[in-house]
């Protein structure tokens, strides 16, 4: 079990550390000599310590718990520097680290501990307006109240490898059912469901934050960019084809060009992927959030990953990207289920409400409502083969002429291609594929965000 001050040690500029103050609650009788001996044992004076401290050369503050001291449980004290190091967060809009490992509320102290929680969460909430990014690192165990509060705040959520994380404490549940809990509360498992974003290493633990910290508080660093060429008139039902080749590089190939890269994994809420990935790092040298379709159907729940890293983007003033090329949305009775056409109109909604700068691609298909949902942005890029359409020009055919084999003439009669999608003004510009699309994304997309 890895210490609050070995975390510390393997994170933070050296030397940087300054506790943030807090008054100690008094305690007394058994309860007091209890914190005692928890103390000489563990080394800390409570559960939970704060502080400013630099990663990176970047001042943040960092809310850590240690689970030498009864088992990282949250009493009224250490609930109150928890909230002090969010309300010091917040008034100097600071990022906030948080490296929590905890059994939950401490029992000693019963429901005037418990209460606490909502003490955090409205200091949380407080923080939450400053624009500041969150990172946290869940630590074996984090459970319980800790877990259902500063354990789930973050914007960008790691943990350690085998770490056990969950609001019930497994032992718990088997004294009170008879059974063994079901050995779900892993973070491995989290991440491959979407509840958190990735395992992180304790070895690998200051790259990946202060990677994020990098991307959302550095400079740019622009690179040179190649030449594509002049974009060709390319007929509908040709770029069509062209772009259901199994062979077409898609977005995620894009992806693969960001350096300084997180991948945000799920929504948070144990949904994942769906049709949609999404990354902050550098593209060309920028800094941005990317949110890129996979060339597969969209999920309703890949619509709310988007959301997620478009709110994320919004809130910490990181300019966006949307690469879409999709066949169209999930069509089924669980995606009907699952609210398909609220998560397009959602996500229509939040791309178009962005504050910061934002380019869109149509890198090849964009069929239906779910990629016509990433297409709201202050500039809409269209590659030279890319189409947009409210439906498969075989669908369209079905619906006209009761037939599918007229899909390229309703492709044409549509309009679909990129040029025509300039005359009809909704989309802005046309650019050249090249012999490296790739490459030729990233520099159009990049060279329409800077000019912004």
């Amino acid at each position: 079990m890895t210490s609050l001050a070995q975390t510390l040690e393997a994170l933070v500029d050296p030397g940087s550390i300054e506790p943030i103050p807090v008054p100690m609650r008094p305690a007394k009788g058994d309860y007091l000599a209890t914190l005692e001996r928890a103390r000489e044992r563990s080394g800390v004076d409570e559960s939970v310590q704060v502080m400013r401290a630099r990663i990176n050369g970047y001042l943040v503050v960092v809310i850590g718990g240690e689970f030498g001291f009864l088992a990282g449980s949250v009493g009224q004290s250490a609930a109150d520097r928890v909230v002090a190091g969010y309300q010091a967060a917040t008034a100097d809009s600071l990022p906030v680290i948080t490296l929590p490992t905890s059994g939950g509320t401490r029992m000693q102290e019963g429901a005037a501990a418990f209460f606490r929680m909502t003490d955090i969460a409205w200091a949380a909430e407080e923080h939450l307006r400053t624009g500041a990014i969150r990172v946290g690192w869940l630590r074996n165990p984090t459970t319980g109240g800790v877990m259902a509060t500063w354990g789930s705040y973050a914007d960008i959520t790691g943990a350690e490898p085998g770490a056990l994380l969950g609001f019930l404490g497994p032992r718990v549940y088997e004294a009170l059912h008879g059974e063994p809990f079901p050995p779900v509360q892993t973070a491995e498992n989290l991440a491959r469901v979407g509840v958190i974003d990735q395992v992180v290493a304790l070895g690998e633990l200051r790259e990946w934050v202060s990677g994020i910290l990098d991307v959302v508080y550095g400079d740019d660093e622009e690179d040179e960019f190649g030449d594509h060429g002049v974009p060709e008139p390319v007929d509908a039902w040709e770029a069509i084809t062209r772009t259901r080749d199994a062979d077409r590089p898609g977005p995620p190939a894009v992806l693969d060009l960001m350096s300084d890269r997180t991948e945000l994994h799920g929504t948070g809420a144990g949904e994942s992927g769906g049709g949609i990935r999404l990354a902050l790092g550098r593209l060309r040298g920028v800094r941005t959030l990317v949110v890129a379709q996979t060339r597969e159907e969209v999920s309703p729940a890949g619509l709310r990953v988007a959301q997620r890293g478009l709110r994320l983007a919004d809130r910490v003033g990181l300019p966006v990207i949307t690469l879409i090329d999709t066949p169209g949305g999930e069509l089924s009775g669980r995606a009907e289920e699952s609210a398909m056409a609220g998560e397009i109109a959602r996500t229509l909604q939040t791309m178009s409400g962005l504050s910061v700068p934002s380019v869109s691609c149509v890198m090849g298909q964009g069929c239906g409502g779910a990629a016509l949902a990433l297409v709201p942005a202050n500039v809409v890029v269209c590659m030279e083969n890319g189409w947009v359409s409210p439906l498969p020009p075989e669908g369209a055919s079905v619906i006209t002429h009761r037939t599918p084999d007229r899909a390229a003439e309703m492709a044409r009669q549509q309009g679909v291609g990129a040029e025509s999608l300039v005359d009809a003004e909704v989309v802005d510009e046309v650019a050249a594929e090249g012999s490296d699309l790739p490459a030729a994304v990233a520099d159009a997309v990049v060279t329409a965000l800077v000019s912004q």
